[in-house]
């Protein structure tokens, strides 16, 4: 028996914290030219969300930084998460991977329209090694609400894997398969019960920590947590003379000590000028400050609610002001600017809500608890929860009451909401998912609108005059605040 190593290096979920990566490339060089000093096969992957629209060199080169940086550390194989997927038009993904020195793999994504696979992808890639078959293959989460309104469609992960696998193990005969999964743990456990003939899954998008690889039915399951912390070592020890599979083992190797790769530190400076001047477009020059305040009404919040319902048809809008970081000030306002402020990858939707539900969830916008609650996921990259912003409405409440008493009475035009009525609610992807203020998920007949972010929404809402002056009319009021201005009509009546 002669033993030989293949050695997997491995990332995940980086989601473009891009200040990591000089520290990255220089682990994965070192270990690359380590193993290859020893006579071993090393091959490194990524399984997906390394962009991140966030990160406003991602944003200003359309992702291109990403994959300049890829190249350069010199990855084999990577796939697509949803941020790189969902967050991108469908003409930009496109072109995104055109200069890329790796291969773009993975099974389960056709074109909307085509029904193929895009020529950019491949759906795996057999290679061999010291005489042993080792095939790669690769999926993603199918989010289809929000694919096919980009023009794509990602099919049944586990059916198509089932096919797949033997497809590898017995017309391309593979001895090894491993799967890039950006599907999460507890379906990357479903995939090692369901899927017989992967030896590994190396894992991604539920941010989890594998420090070892762990065993699960027959199957090795790794993953390297999130934002590029560690970087992840599996290795493949096989007999060359047979080509079976003999050990794995793994590991997961922090970076934050790792001295910068002198080529990216470079690269970075590079793309970070590239960004600030496709990002230094001028949006608009406003006249006076538009302020913002998490805790209670303010007029940017009041102009992103507008914002919501000039985009999607409805009777009222509302939006949490913590998807805004900080107000606008006078003067020139850039992409960059409004990037900086707003960067959240938020979608909006419409959904029909009985008047019971709004009426709880503008409660709760009045509670501190709610107000200040952290957030994490689903495409939130604010800090807090923040209030409720509302257009199209008027809220009467009085601040002293009691928790979910408070509300007096929510208007629409001449009318007050009933509790059974049902509403076309212009909203935010994140609150169908039951994140915030939970009760916006009791809607129904959701429909999604893709591509704009927020931001973009912003920009389109700050370029008429009219809209920015109606951002300052006033939308919530205090009980007492109405009777002394009808006292005040009533004297100078």
């Amino acid at each position: 028996m002669r033993k030989r190593h293949i050695r997997i290096l491995h990332t995940n979920d980086i989601h473009s914290h891009l200040d990591r990566t000089p520290q990255i490339t220089s682990v994965i060089q070192s270990m690359r030219q380590q193993f290859q000093k020893r006579g071993d096969v090393v091959v490194t992957v990524d399984v997906g969300d390394h962009m991140d629209r966030r990160r406003v060199e991602t944003e200003g080169t359309n992702g291109q930084v990403n994959v300049a940086i890829m190249n350069e550390t010199g990855y084999d194989y990577v796939t697509l998460g949803n941020n790189e997927g969902l967050t991108f038009p469908h003409h930009v993904l496109e072109k995104m991977y055109d200069k890329a020195s790796f291969q773009v793999i993975l099974s389960n994504w056709l074109d909307l329209q085509t029904k193929k696979r895009p020529e950019w992808m491949v759906p795996w890639v057999v290679r061999e090694w010291f005489g042993c078959r080792v095939a790669f293959t690769a999926v993603t989460a199918p989010f289809n609400d929000f694919y096919r309104l980009l023009g794509w469609v990602v099919t049944d992960p586990v059916e198509v894997l089932q096919r797949v696998v033997s497809k590898l193990r017995y017309d391309s005969r593979a001895d090894i398969v491993v799967l890039l999964s950006h599907l999460g743990l507890q379906y990357d456990r479903v995939l090692a019960e369901k899927v017989p003939g992967i030896d590994v899954i190396l894992g991604g998008h539920t941010h989890h920590l594998l420090e070892t690889v762990v065993q699960h039915h027959g199957t090795f399951l790794a993953a390297t947590g999130k934002f590029g912390e560690y970087v992840g070592e599996v290795s493949l020890t096989v007999d060359a003379e047979t080509g079976r599979l003999l050990d794995v083992s793994g590991t997961c190797h922090a970076v934050e000590e790792a001295a910068p790769a002198e080529n990216i530190v470079q690269l970075l400076k590079d793309y970070s000028q590239q960004a600030d001047r496709q990002l230094a477009q001028a949006v608009i020059r406003l006249k006076k400050d538009l302020p913002l305040d998490w805790r209670g009404e303010s007029p940017f919040g009041n102009l992103l609610a507008d914002s919501l319902l000039n985009k999607v048809e409805a009777d009222v809008a509302v939006v949490n002001t913590g998807q805004l970081l900080e107000g606008l000030s006078s003067g020139v306002v850039t992409r960059k600017d409004l990037h900086r402020i707003c960067p959240s990858p938020i979608n909006p939707c419409r959904i029909l809500l009985r008047g019971k539900h709004l009426r709880r969830a503008l409660e709760e916008s009045l509670l501190d608890e709610f107000q200040e609650l952290p957030i994490q996921g689903f495409g939130f990259r604010g800090k807090q929860l923040g209030n409720l912003a509302v257009a199209g409405m008027h809220v009467v409440y009085r601040p002293d009451a009691p928790p979910y008493e408070k509300i007096v009475d929510i208007r629409i035009g001449d009318h007050s909401v009933e509790d059974r009525k049902r509403y076309r609610v212009s909203t935010i992807d994140m609150f169908t998912f039951g994140i915030g203020y939970a009760s916006l998920k009791e809607g129904d007949d959701v429909e999604f609108f893709l591509p704009d972010f927020l931001r973009d929404l912003l920009a389109k809402q700050l370029q008429r005059a009219e809209h920015i002056e109606a951002a300052f009319r006033k939308r919530w009021y205090r009980l007492d605040e109405l009777a002394e201005r009808k006292a005040v009509s009533a004297k100078s009546t």
